[in-house]
């Protein structure tokens, strides 16, 4: 079979593959919302088979101390946040622990760094722990520094000495940048000792970012005032450091939408944009060992006049070749091209999530065979077509639709047949802005897929 186009959800996983029903019951569930599955993407993941050596050697690197940065690139719906997730299942095999932010320009604006880490703590996961993994993960540094203080020689009436000593030594360079970060953990730690559950949660809300904690906590931490964009680095450089010490390879940081950049004020932007760049070079200048560091955007904000190109030490050290076919883009590349869905790509995917879905219905043949090849197909014909025949923003849309508004009828009603009981429609308030933009609404319900007009 001929190499498809990496895409949102590519499909490969061979026929007759076994599934657990609780990996396959998430993948379902989350395409049902319309949304991208937070595991079990290997299911659906192909076209992205080109990736994965210079991604995991790069995991590698960063797992054996070094840091590393990818930038991505894609149009919307060619699977941002999908390769993103892929990226981030492969990294916490590889034992790192992950973080998905959000960019956002009231939330999670980039020029305010201290906002980042906060959403990054907030979203931290690991193989083991959903968000937020932090306390799990300071908890199981503390229990690192225990036994190697037990390993040392440290006697059970001194261990509290030795293991303050030991968290000294081990954040003594985080602490030039940042002294808050280990005088956080000092005092996270004498709260537990001292049974102050309300002081210990509080203090790790600070240590994670949070600007509202309590004073009297903060206090008894010994820390003062809130995090800044500044001290963010630094506290950054703390949580590499912990997430090291407890056993993590490190961090994959992702920054996902950062083309929301082009939508603030004119001064805001340019401070986002030399934010990204100054994280960029201190990535390149070994200052946080263990970070991954990838950014998702369009193209138009790495190309266009009000994105990268407005910073132009920014675009030179995001600068990359993309004149040749897409076959030859060199993955190893800062950054990474994904290709628009194709319509044979689409169809395939529809027959993927089809026979997934079959493997825990109540009547698998009767799943296969009347949403069968056929079906599918004309269905991507008609989601395609009600988006103005741009494919490549339809997966979402088809895919919801199909698990939703077909498989699941077929499924629950015997006599529910979808050429004859269903009809598409496709109504504005269900489509995300990049749908909308190239929408052909209002569509009227068609009787069958074939009656939808296609610009194909």
């Amino acid at each position: 079979m001929s190499e498809q186009p990496a895409s949102a959800f590519s499909v490969s996983a061979a026929s007759g593959v076994t599934v657990s029903p609780a990996r396959r019951r998430a993948v379902v569930d989350a395409l049902r919302r319309g949304a991208v599955p937070d595991s079990g993407l290997d299911l659906l993941a192909t076209g992205l088979v080109r990736f994965e050596a210079a991604v995991d050697g790069e995991l590698d690197a960063v797992a054996a101390g070094g840091s590393a940065f990818k930038a991505v690139r894609g149009e919307y719906g060619s699977g941002k946040t999908f390769f993103a997730r892929w990226l981030g299942e492969r990294a916490k095999r590889r034992g790192f622990a992950v973080a998905e932010v959000q960019v956002s320009e009231t939330e999670t604006p980039l020029h305010r760094l201290e906002t980042v880490y906060r959403r990054a703590t907030e979203r931290l996961a690991t193989a083991s722990f959903q968000p937020s993994a932090l306390r799990p993960v300071v908890d199981a540094w503390f229990y690192a520094l225990e036994d190697d203080a037990l390993a040392a020689g440290a006697e059970d009436s001194r261990l509290e000495q030795a293991v303050a000593k030991l968290l000294d030594d081990r954040l003594s360079e985080v602490s030039r940048g940042a002294p808050g970060f280990a005088a956080a953990l000092r005092g996270y730690h004498s709260a537990l000792g001292a049974d102050d559950e309300a002081t210990a949660s509080a203090v790790l809300a600070w240590l994670g970012g949070e600007p509202h904690v309590a004073a009297a906590a903060k206090r008894a931490a010994g820390v003062r005032g809130d995090l800044d964009h500044f001290g963010a680095l630094g506290f950054l450089q703390g949580l590499l450091a912990v997430l090291r010490d407890s056993g993590h390879s490190g961090l994959l940081l992702v920054l996902d939408e950062v083309e929301t950049l082009q939508r603030v004020r004119s001064d805001a932007r340019d401070k986002a944009l030399n934010a990204l760049r100054q994280l960029i070079d201190e990535v390149h200048s070994g200052r946080f060992p263990g970070l991954y560091l990838v950014i998702t955007g369009t193209p138009a904000f790495y190309d266009g006049p009000q994105g990268v190109q407005r910073l132009a030490p920014l675009a030179q050290r995001l600068a990359t070749d993309f004149s040749t076919d897409s076959r030859f883009d060199n993955p190893r590349a800062v950054q990474l091209r994904l290709p628009g869905f194709q319509l044979e790509t689409l169809n395939e995917l529809g027959r993927k999530i089809r026979d997934l879905y079959a493997m825990g219905s109540t009547d698998p043949q009767r799943v296969r065979s009347v949403a069968d090849d056929a079906y599918v197909a004309d269905l991507a014909h008609a989601v395609g077509g009600a988006l103005g025949g741009k494919v490549g923003v339809a997966p979402r849309l088809y895919l919801k639709k199909l698990v939703g508004d077909v498989l699941d009828r077929i499924d629950q009603f015997p006599d529910f047949d979808p050429r004859a009981d269903y009809r598409l429609t496709v109504d504005r308030t269900e489509l995300t802005d990049a749908e909308r933009h190239v929408a052909t609404l209002p569509v009227a319900p068609a009787a069958s897929a074939d009656e939808v007009e296609l610009d194909l």
